[in-house]
């Protein structure tokens, strides 16, 4: 059907050594049987199957080889993009720096675990840190202008304990550029939800945060169990403080940001006294403790029928209520019977 090669024709398998050459005929042969091509093809394939050293079949496919379905395929691309979203590292571009005077527990020191990760250098005392130190001594807060700053020589943190700051020797604590932080909240376990008493790790990350570098924040605060919860709790004051340019700005947001937070207080407490808990409104528990979790399926006294006769239980009460009425009006009379005298 197909017929013989072409006397013209030259094939590679023409060019091999003797050897080779049967090999070559009979693949081409066995190609022409099947119907794939001409020899011409088929002697390329087995010639490049022979010198690779692997079983190739007519078509040059390899035979050792496993076929691949689309199943396959698609969990190798899957692998590959996730593989190539967890190998993007994130790196801090700017020196980031501590004072460490050791008065935390190393175990539960952030800036110490900062530091054994490779994010963070310790610095010795006297020695002078050209970028933003965050200080409880600072004149005036980190603002979003600062970022410059940052850029050219990063962002350095005072590691010391709030209940030691007499001991730190802040005049030993060289930087021309000493800040403050804003009003925010501590999550950390010593201190969660206190205002102001922010850990190493938190103040490094909200100056990262309110200088625009969420990305290096993140990265700080994934190092420990609780630091996701930092940003939930004080996005809405990030974000307010993000607005503003100068550190004036920060201190006028900051005051206006505790005045709202003075009226509000104010008003929950008027609320509280306009709108007082009525507990005894709710069901008391009896001798058997049978309305101890207040059961509000049990028969209502307001329901009962005129008919019904009441229990001696109510009149006894009543009885007693007299009693105590009477024995009220008794005291105050002897009380102020000598007076009258």
């Amino acid at each position: 059907m197909y017929g013989a090669k072409p006397d013209s024709l030259v094939l590679p398998s023409d060019l091999e050594s003797p050897g080779d050459s049967d090999s070559s005929d009979e693949a081409g042969q066995l190609a022409i049987s099947l119907g794939y091509g001409n020899a011409a093809d088929c002697s390329e394939s087995s010639t490049a199957g022979s010198t690779s050293g692997k079983k190739r079949d007519a078509l040059g496919n390899d035979l050792d080889a496993p076929e691949s379905s689309e199943e396959d395929e698609e969990e190798e691309e899957e692998e590959e993009e996730s593989s190539e979203e967890e190998a993007v590292p994130v790196e801090i571009g700017v020196p980031v720096a501590m004072w460490d005077f050791d008065h935390c527990d190393p175990k539960r020191c952030s800036g110490k675990k900062l530091a054994r990760h490779g994010l963070c250098v310790s610095m010795r005392i006297g020695q002078r840190f050209r970028g933003i130190v965050l200080t409880p001594k600072g004149k005036k807060p980190i603002a979003p202008c600062d970022d410059e700053i940052i850029m050219l020589s990063g962002l350095a943190v005072v590691e010391c304990s709030w209940a030691r700051l007499d001991e730190v020797p802040f005049g030993k604590i060289k930087g021309p550029y000493e800040r403050l932080l804003p009003y925010l909240i501590a999550t950390n376990p010593v201190n969660y939800g206190k205002p102001w008493r922010l850990n190493c790790v938190e103040a490094l990350a909200a100056g990262f945060y309110i200088t625009g570098h969420d990305d290096w924040a993140e990265h700080l605060l994934s190092k420990f169990s609780w630091g996701h919860s930092f940003y939930k709790m004080n996005a809405h004051l990030i974000k307010r403080y993000r607005t503003c340019t100068t550190s004036e700005d920060i201190v006028a947001m900051q005051e206006l940001i505790q005045a709202e937070q003075a009226r509000d207080a104010e008003l929950r407490k008027r609320e509280k006294r306009q709108f007082p808990t009525r507990t005894h409104m709710w069901p008391k528990a009896d001798h058997t403790g049978a309305y101890d979790d207040g059961d509000l399926l049990r028969s209502n006294p307001n329901h009962q029928d005129w008919d019904e006769p009441e229990d001696e239980g109510d009149k006894s009460e009543e009885e007693a209520d007299e009693v105590e009425t009477l024995t009220m009006a008794l005291g105050q009379t002897s009380i102020e019977s000598p007076a009258k005298a």
